[in-house]
């Protein structure tokens, strides 16, 4: 029969329908699904996401015009009845989805395993021309599925420039903080040295003359220091400065071996520990310290961090491994980093006590007591 035939019996059957049921009521009620189906239509094309409807065997049932723009590399494959399968497989023969391209098959597998499976769960896609999607798909009551596109490339972008951005300023925010950093150890060095010096002055005989002129230089430094506190708590908050606490323990006999590079700093120490009896030697780097302690025996170390060679973490933890499960030397840091990071990375160096310069005698005497108390 011809295919005018078939329509023709399609319309006389048609019209025999309509008299059964009664005065054109089944041309009525097709125009008013028609309608419905057109309503519905214009209203998920209204929608600013891409919309797709599958039926339970994965095939078209029904698409918005912002879900055929997004695919549009795709969208002359959309039909209803066709296999969303069979469009995902073309698309990625053609190319449309980076992620699959040297994959392919495992690519196609994973996606149509999320079709047949769908969660719910909000997945990104990118596609050939850049673009990103946020894609999702859930089940419906029927057991078809509808799946939801969003275009999130500028989001993506824009997410992208803030990262970009909080790296900038992390990287900004370190490089201030390690400029305030070594701008507080080029004060506190030499810092040091004044206060130490002037601390030993005090305990020599003065006239009156000298006297008033030590306490102006005292009160500079003093002046100074607080200054330079004030930078570092700035930047880091609040430092909690080194208790000092009394000389309950004797100090002569003891052996010390201090490491600075600094020989004014070096100077200070020597000075404080001499005028108590304490026998210091004295060496420039890490490097000179382990080789001191190798040759000699020693009760106490003062081990200063920024050194040439070798820097006071890299001999402190050299001490460490060396001491294995042996006596365990007590090691003191006297250094112009101040920060509580500072403080946290001698501990974990090894370190039993950490003291900020300048040094003053009974911050330093103090720390040893506790040191060789434990």
């Amino acid at each position: 029969m011809s295919g005018v035939g078939i329509g023709a019996v399609g319309r006389a059957l048609v019209r025999t329908l309509d008299r059964l049921i009664g005065g054109g009521a089944l041309t009525q009620l097709r125009s008013e699904g028609e309608a419905a189906q057109a309503r519905l239509q214009a209203a998920i094309d209204a929608f600013p996401e891409g919309v797709v409807f599958l039926d339970a065997e994965g095939r078209y049932i029904l698409w918005n015009q912002r879900y055929a723009e997004i695919y549009h590399r795709s969208a002359d494959l959309f039909e209803p009845g066709r296999l969303l399968a069979d469009t995902l497989r073309i698309g990625v023969a053609r190319g449309d989805y980076p992620e699959a391209v040297g994959r392919e098959e495992a690519w196609l597998a994973e996606r149509l395993a999320k079709l047949e499976h769908p969660t719910g769960e909000r997945l990104e896609q990118q596609l050939s021309d850049g673009r990103w999607l946020m894609v999702e798909d859930r089940r419906t009551a029927d057991g078809g599925l509808i799946g939801l596109r969003v275009d999130i490339t500028e989001m993506k972008a824009q997410s992208d420039a803030l990262a970009q951005a909080l790296l900038r300023e992390a990287a900004a925010s370190r490089a201030k903080s390690e400029f305030l950093a070594d701008m507080s150890h080029e004060f506190r060095t030499p810092l040091n040295g004044v206060m130490g010096l002037a601390q030993a002055l005090e305990a020599t005989p003065l006239n009156e003359s000298q006297q008033a002129i030590l306490a102006e230089l005292s009160a500079s430094s003093a002046r100074l220091e607080s200054l330079v506190a004030g930078l570092l708590q700035y930047e880091l908050g609040p430092v909690s400065a080194p208790q000092a606490t009394a000389d309950s323990v004797s100090t002569g006999g003891l052996r010390v071996l201090l490491a600075d590079d600094n020989p004014t700093n070096r100077r200070v120490v020597e000075l404080m520990l001499d005028a108590a009896g304490v026998e210091v030697v004295s060496v420039e780097n890490g490097a000179e310290a382990l080789t001191a302690l190798a040759a000699s025996a020693f009760d106490l170390v003062l081990m200063d961090l920024r050194m040439p060679v070798m820097d006071g973490f890299e001999a402190i933890r050299a001490i460490r491994q060396a001491e294995a499960k042996g006596h365990r030397l007590p090691i003191i840091v006297l250094s112009a980093n101040a920060g509580p990071e500072d403080r946290e990375a001698s501990a974990q160096a090894g370190a039993d006590r950490h003291i900020a310069k300048p040094i003053r005698a009974e911050n330093l005497f103090g720390a040893i007591s506790q040191v060789l108390e434990r």
